[in-house]
């Protein structure tokens, strides 16, 4: 058999190449940036990264967003993103981060506990079978998209299924950051508390990173921990699922799963802290990586917000959306219940 001609074979796009793709994406993403970071300095109260949703949002409704602009917005989702949480680890020690993770570790099981029990009986409440439940209950639970993204294929959930929940579970994350920060104040929650209640009831890393910041510092540092305490555990949940199913998904790999959705972030973020706590940065560069990692914070939340749907979350019908409201309900009022009576707040 005669060789392909070499003009035929596949080639991998160069690192050029792909930013070049990149480009008009990122830099919508920093014209929504710009002016969200000023409003957010003027305002404090709403801050940069919830002035990006919101603006996000609207250009996204507008109609501004076209094809070639995804792979910037999808950039700011993912990488840059995971870059700001990497960053702000710099800024903790290593014994406040596993302190914080074991401390933090029985009020995330029992908000896990309640997201499960809760998304399953609605589901049955509201006639809603298949993994569309799973999904959304297991985002609420974990870490949102990354969560459902994990455990999809090992349930073998169908892509309309994957996209309602999707969608449903941003509907909550965009709620968590617009709603949780005011909310904290009107219940009079310190910094401890409300850092508490972030990373154990917001569904996104991103979002959960928003609120926390806005509210303050201190809460900001304690969520973040929290939330990445919470999304480690995908790979035990998941596993738990996979064995659960196991018969009927015999060609679903559930270690495949894992390795391709596991936010490896974490270790970036864990790794940072052990070298914030040597003592060997100077302060003139933990007070710059800080500031990138809020100017990173908010690029990401301008790409979510560019990225909706918003036909589509209203095409989605009600029921999933109840669904999702009732566990984000459940979850919310059950983390700070649970941190009343251990004593937490």
């Amino acid at each position: 058999m005669n060789a392909l001609p070499h003009s035929s074979l596949p080639t991998r796009p160069t690192l050029f190449q792909e930013w070049r793709a990149r480009f008009s994406g990122l830099l919508l993403v920093a014209l929504v940036v710009a002016p969200a970071m000023l409003f957010g300095a003027w305002v404090p109260v709403v801050g940069g990264a919830v002035s990006a949703l919101l603006l996000g949002l609207g250009l996204g409704a507008a109609g501004i967003v076209r094809p070639h602009h995804q792979p910037g917005i999808k950039f700011a989702q993912g990488p840059i993103l995971r870059a700001s949480v990497v960053m702000l680890g710099f800024g903790l020690s290593l014994s406040q981060v596993a302190k914080t993770g074991l401390a933090s570790l029985p009020l995330t099981l029992i908000t896990l506990a309640i997201a499960f029990l809760t998304a399953w009986g609605l589901s049955r409440l509201l006639r809603l079978s298949g993994a569309l439940p799973v999904l959304i209950g297991v985002g609420t639970a974990i870490c949102g998209g990354s969560a459902i993204a994990a455990t999809a294929p090992v349930i073998g959930a169908r892509d309309h299924e994957i996209a309602l929940s999707m969608t449903t579970i941003f509907l909550f994350n965009v709620a968590g950051v617009l709603l949780f920060p005011p909310l904290g104040h009107m219940l009079g929650l310190s910094d401890h508390g409300f850092g508490l209640w972030a990373g154990t009831a917001i569904n996104d890393t991103s979002s959960v990173v928003a609120a926390g910041y806005q509210y303050s510092q201190a809460a900001g540092d304690l969520a973040t921990v929290v939330k990445l305490t919470r999304a480690s555990l995908i790979v035990p949940i998941t596993l738990v699922l996979a064995m659960w199913l196991a018969r009927r998904n015999r060609g679903a790999s559930a270690s495949a799963s894992i390795r391709s959705t596991f936010p490896w972030f974490i270790l970036g973020f864990v790794a940072a802290a052990a070298i914030g706590s040597t003592g060997l940065l100077p302060p003139m560069v933990l007070h710059g990586l800080k500031v990138v990692a809020q100017v990173f914070i908010v690029a990401a939340l301008a790409g979510i917000g560019l990225s909706a749907n918003l036909r589509q979350m209203i095409a989605t019908g009600p029921r999933p959306i109840l669904l999702g409201l009732g566990t984000w309900f459940a979850v919310a009022a059950g983390s700070l219940i649970a941190q009343q009576a251990m004593g937490l707040t």
